[in-house]
């Protein structure tokens, strides 16, 4: 039998951390997953999954997310039922997260749950974006120099940039 789930999406609100009465750490929240294909308004929809985490990895995840981070999970499905206050009985069904990736950085993650927007319009919405030291979403002139001038130094200190000639390689220097 495999019973085996991984999820890539954004957290729903902030993670509810709790200690059972033994002392063990549990967090509970729910990861946003975008479906791969449009309504018939064009609108792109999303399920809404239910996670549960325990112990040193309850803590730990509690700790680097917060609401919109982008997380990769990986863990099982469970099912468990329950009588409320009311008698009535509730029908549960979550994901018990056995390992976690946070999917961007650390000024990736706080720029998005800012509300600042995405500058990489290519990529989807739950896709990590790169980034490097020499990232300029304001295409600011100074920092374009500094970049472009980055590049070139980079490139002549790398033996294997193509700039247009042929490498010179004596047969003695080849291992074969």
């Amino acid at each position: 039998m495999i019973n085996r789930t991984i999820l890539v999406g954004r957290l729903t609100r902030d993670p509810e951390l709790r200690y059972t009465t033994s002392g063990a750490a549990v967090a509970t929240f729910t990861v946003a997953v975008n479906r791969q294909f449009t309504n018939q308004q064009g609108e792109r929809e999303a399920d809404f999954i239910s996670c549960v985490i325990w112990r040193k990895a309850a803590e730990n995840f509690a700790n680097f997310t917060h609401k919109g981070s982008l997380v990769g999970v990986d863990g099982r499905i469970q099912t468990r039922n329950y009588e409320n206050q009311q008698g009535q009985r509730v029908y549960v069904t979550e994901v018990v997260v056995e390992n976690f990736s946070l999917l961007e950085t650390k000024a990736q993650s706080q720029s998005h749950n800012n509300g600042a927007p995405s500058f990489d319009n290519n990529q989807p919405a739950n896709a990590p974006q790169s980034s490097s030291v020499n990232d300029n979403p304001f295409g600011n002139a100074d920092n374009n120099a500094n970049a472009a001038s980055g590049n070139a130094n980079n490139n002549a200190n790398d033996p294997f940039a193509n700039n247009g000639e042929p490498i010179d390689i004596s047969d003695d220097d080849l291992p074969f």
